[in-house]
C-alpha cells in the first residue's frame, strides 16, 4: 500500500496556530490554578505573592508584570509554551523562542540528537515533537518503518506531515501488524492525553486527541487496559508481518534544562528488543 493511502505524506492544511487559548490573563490564571489543584492561599505561599494580589489578578482588578507571569508559570509548573501563552494573554511578547531544529543556534542540539540516534543502531530510534510528529530517525528506524509501510528500500522516508501516533493507530497503517494493538493504543493515548491536559482549551494537543479517539476501534480499546500481573514489567509492542515476529519496548528521553520551546518539546524514542529473536533480526538487517 502506497504512502499516500496511508496518509503519511502531507495531507490537509495544518490548522492555524493556536497560540492564544485565553481571552485575557485573569482567565488563564484561574484555569491553570484550578488545573493544578492550587488554592489561592497555596499559590500565594509558594509564589511569595500576596493572596489579595492573586485575587485581584484573577478578577482583573490588577494587571501583572512580565516577571510576575513568569514566576507564576514556574510555580504552576507550566511548560515553556504555556508560559508564553500566559504572556500573550496579558499583552506581552513571548519570553521563550520557538526555533526550527535547522536554525544555526540549535546546531549543537542537532549534533547531540544525531549522536544519540547513531548510538542506538542497530536498533531503531526516532525524534518526535510533543504531538508525536516525526522529526528525525536513525537508519534502523527508517528501515523498520519502510518495511511496515511496504515502501521501497531506495525511497526516502517522508517526514513532513508524518504523525507517528496516527500512523500506528490508523487501521490502514501499522496497526494491522500490531498483535496487541489495543494495549499499545491505551498506552499511546496516555502520552497525548497528558499533553492535552498540560495545554489550555482549544490547543493542538486537544484536537489531536479528538482525531485519534475518532479512529475506528480506538475509543473501545481504551476502556479495558491490560492489567495482567504476569506480564513483562513493561509493555512490549508485538509486531507480526508475514513470517516475522518482533517484540520491542521503548524508552523516552527529553532534553535537559531547555530554554527554547522546540528543544523543550523534543522526545527521543529508543526501541530495544524484548527477546533474542528480535535482536537477531535487527542485527541481520544492519
Amino acid at each position: 500500500m502506497g504512502a499516500a493511502q496511508l496518509k503519511i505524506a502531507p495531507g490537509r492544511e495544518a490548522p492555524a496556530p493556536r497560540d492564544r487559548y485565553f481571552s485575557d490573563f485573569s482567565t488563564a490564571l484561574r484555569y491553570w490554578r484550578d488545573k493544578r489543584g492550587f488554592s489561592q492561599l497555596r499559590l500565594s505561599t509558594e509564589s511569595n505573592i500576596s493572596q489579595r494580589h492573586i485575587s485581584f489578578l484573577e478578577s482583573g482588578r490588577s494587571q501583572p508584570s512580565r516577571e510576575l507571569i513568569l514566576k507564576l508559570g514556574t510555580v504552576l509548573d507550566n511548560s515553556l509554551r504555556q508560559r508564553n501563552v500566559m504572556l500573550l494573554a496579558a499583552g506581552f511578547a513571548p519570553a521563550y523562542q520557538e526555533r526550527k531544529l535547522s536554525d544555526p543556534e540549535l546546531n549543537s542540539v542537532k549534533q547531540a540528537l544525531d549522536f544519540m540516534l547513531a548510538q542506538q543502531a542497530p536498533y531503531p530510534a526516532l525524534v518526535v515533537d510533543r504531538l508525536w510528529n516525526l522529526v528525525m530517525t536513525n537508519g534502523p528506524a527508517a528501515m523498520m518503518m519502510k518495511w511496515l509501510l511496504d515502501l521501497p528500500d531506495n525511497q526516502p522516508l517522508p517526514r513532513e506531515g508524518v504523525n507517528v501516533l496516527k500512523l500506528i493507530l490508523d487501521p490502514a497503517g501499522v496497526r494491522k501488524y500490531l498483535v496487541n494493538w489495543e494495549d499499545v493504543c491505551a498506552d499511546l493515548l496516555q502520552w497525548i492525553q497528558r499533553e492535552a491536559m498540560g495545554d489550555g482549551p482549544g490547543s493542538e494537543a486537544t484536537h489531536l486527541l479528538e482525531e485519534l479517539i475518532a479512529l475506528p476501534g480506538v475509543q473501545a480499546a481504551t476502556q479495558a487496559p491490560n492489567l495482567d500481573t504476569r506480564a513483562l514489567p513493561f509493555l512490549a509492542v508485538s509486531i507480526r508481518k508475514a513470517d516475522v515476529e518482533l517484540k520491542l519496548f521503548t524508552t523516552i528521553t527529553t532534553m535537559g534544562t531547555p530554554h527554547d520551546v522546540t528543544v523543550h518539546e523534543l522526545r527521543i524514542e529508543s526501541f530495544f528488543p524484548a527477546d533474542a529473536a528480535t535482536a537477531a533480526w535487527f542485527k541481520a538487517r544492519a
